[in-house]
């Protein structure tokens, strides 16, 4: 473990370097990567520190206990080495699990999008609550989100809802979200008081940057038409908004967020290369899960991930079998409850696979 630190540490020296040259500073893509790999080694640098100070202590106690020439020192030396042994296999496990390596998708912000599925006007209301749950979420996180393209339910809620998220690795945290959602409760509109049982489905896209993505313009269709929703009389009369269509794929995106025309394409292009990445990456995760047998990222975008009982008042990640009976706080936004359970479950397979590297 010490070696595997000390090589982390060597990197650390390297970066702390790096970011204070003047050319890299100036090299705002690279500074910024530089950056967020200098904030996730002082954090192992901390772990670090730590497994030192008790490997130290209990070098130290063993000397005092070896001694044993004050019985009251001695006391002192086996409670605080028993202490450190007891804490020490635990932070070997968190820098295990902080060693493992990260996928560099991980980092990016996302594209999400909510679609109702079966269910009719009930499930445009539970994809509602779900744009509802997931905005809470962010402002908890700290993140910013933004509204791109949506078209509203006909009784509440939204038929779809497309929205970006920006914040610190948001596509590591939000990818498990990704997957066919399920509700089941008594609809508004349901006169006997039966349980219907309702669905929509999440996506979460990794926001593409143009290198990562190379889009020829002559393949991209391009229409512009009048926005519809809210905005005031400018963003109903003019050509602000904008569809595009890839033709080689048939893939459509589109964004009428905006009331500048350009700043809506922008943005459709963003979402373009979004959507046109994640299939990539989608074969990427189905060939990785081939590979790991993974419970919980199959890159199958049609499974049923979750379901949120009301009568019950039960939430089932049904990747992982996990239930929890505070559906109310979940749906009000405190999913990290569930993520964390879902990352860990993600992170013990990694580690498996990588167990010749400890």
């Amino acid at each position: 473990m010490i070696e595997k630190l000390q090589i982390i540490k060597q990197r650390f020296d390297e970066v702390s370097d790096l970011i204070i040259q003047p050319d890299i500073i100036s090299d705002q893509k690279r500074y910024v990567q530089l950056n967020k790999e200098y904030k996730d080694l002082r954090k192992l640098m901390d772990k670090r520190e730590e497994y030192i100070s008790l490997t130290n202590s209990i070098a130290e106690a063993e000397e005092i206990i070896n001694e044993g020439s004050d019985a009251e020192m001695v006391e002192m030396a086996k409670m605080e080495m028993d202490t450190a042994k007891d804490r020490l296999p635990i932070l070997e496990e968190e820098i295990k699990f902080m060693l493992i390596p990260k996928d560099p998708e991980d980092a990016k912000n996302v594209v999400m999008e909510i679609r109702a599925g079966t269910g009719g006007d009930e499930a445009s209301i539970f994809a509602g609550d779900l744009f509802r749950m997931y905005s809470k979420y962010i402002e908890s996180k700290g993140w910013s989100f933004n509204v791109m393209d949506f078209s509203e339910g006909t009784n509440g809620g939204y038929k779809e809802i497309q929205f970006e998220v920006n914040g610190e690795d948001v596509y590591g945290t939000l990818k498990f979200e990704a997957g066919v959602h399920r509700v089941q409760r008594v609809p508004q509109t349901e006169t006997q008081g039966r349980v219907h049982t309702s669905a929509a489905t999440v996506m979460v896209l990794p926001e593409a940057e143009e290198f990562d993505v190379q889009i020829d313009p002559k393949d991209v269709r391009i229409d512009f038409f009048c926005s519809s929703g809210p905005g005031g009389q400018s963003v109903n009369t003019t050509y602000s908004a904008v569809r595009l269509t890839h033709v080689p794929t048939g893939i459509v995106a589109q964004c009428q967020d905006e009331k500048s025309q350009h700043k809506n394409k922008d943005k459709a292009f963003k979402v373009l290369r979004s959507r046109l990445y994640d299939i990539e990456l989608a074969k990427r995760q189905e060939e990785d899960a081939a590979k790991r047998n993974s419970q919980v990222s199959s890159g199958d975008r049609s499974a049923k991930i979750r379901t949120y009982n009301y009568p019950q008042g039960r939430v089932t990640d049904h990747r992982i079998g996990l239930t929890l009976y505070d559906l109310g706080n979940i749906i009000n936004g405190d999913i990290q409850k569930i993520i964390d359970e879902l990352q860990l479950v993600d992170n013990t397979e990694k580690l498996k696979e990588n167990s010749d590297v400890f």
